[in-house]
């Protein structure tokens, strides 16, 4: 058989460019008078759906690139257009379109199709990995800091929180960090409490006051209170000073 019609086999189902299919049946009518007619009682965008073509055209001795409406139709429909043109070559090219059909839904055509699918769910997947992989390495030196400090029961000084935090290119240090957390409402800024936890420090579970009990040479007694940073209050500032 010299019919030749070229199928698409990109998408789930094969599809049939309209102008081959025009040009196949050796139509007389111009292409878009023809698929006018023949398109009724179809359904644009499950039967066929509108597309653009680029082809060549000479002009003046030169060659320019020009776009062409085309239309990409189901097999389904190809073979009704075929039948509808009631001439031989139309009956020639359905039977064409229905040996294609046949060796399409054999078992190892439907096999390979899936191998396909599954090819390109594979490739989406390592793509998704390749980009999981380069979120974890660029979190990890901040989920490193994390875990050890979550290993940590350990409170330390606001002092030691800012060297920690330096180390880690946080540009701070102790005072600068006394200030911040003054400033946002962490600890106490002025009076006999000044640099204590505020409420909201210690309702977050942020501080911990270590009160230290001194003898004083005359005798008497002092209590020093002293500030300090839990392991929940570290995971806090961390998460607040390191971006993700």
């Amino acid at each position: 058989m010299n019919v030749m019609i070229p199928i698409n086999y990109d998408g789930e189902q094969p599809t049939v460019s309209a102008r081959a299919l025009h040009t196949g049946l050796e139509v007389s009518r111009r292409f878009s008078v023809w698929f006018e007619t023949n398109s009724q009682g179809f359904v644009e965008n499950e039967d066929y759906t509108s597309v653009r073509e680029s082809t060549e055209v000479r002009n003046n001795g030169g060659v320019q690139m020009r776009e062409l409406q085309d239309y990409s139709l189901t097999v389904d429909m190809a073979k009704h257009i075929c039948l509808m043109s009631r001439t031989e070559k139309g009956k020639r090219i359905r039977q064409y379109f229905i040996d294609l059909e046949k060796a399409w839904n054999t078992p190892e055509q439907i096999m390979a199709r899936a191998l396909k699918v599954a090819d390109k769910r594979i490739e989406l997947l390592k793509q998704d990995n390749v980009v999981l992989a380069q979120d974890v390495e660029r979190m990890r030196p901040k989920e490193i800091f994390a875990d050890a400090v979550a290993a940590s029961h350990t409170s330390i000084l606001i002092g030691e929180l800012a060297k920690l935090l330096k180390q880690n290119g946080v540009e701070t240090g102790q005072r600068r960090l006394f200030t911040w957390m003054r400033d946002n409402g962490y600890l106490i800024k002025g009076g006999s409490s000044r640099n204590m936890p505020t409420q909201k420090g210690m309702e977050l579970g942020l501080f911990e006051i270590k009160e230290t009990t001194i003898n004083n040479p005359d005798g008497s007694i002092r209590i020093s209170r002293t500030t300090k940073v839990t392991g929940r209050g570290q995971q806090y500032f961390i998460n607040k000073f390191i971006p993700a």
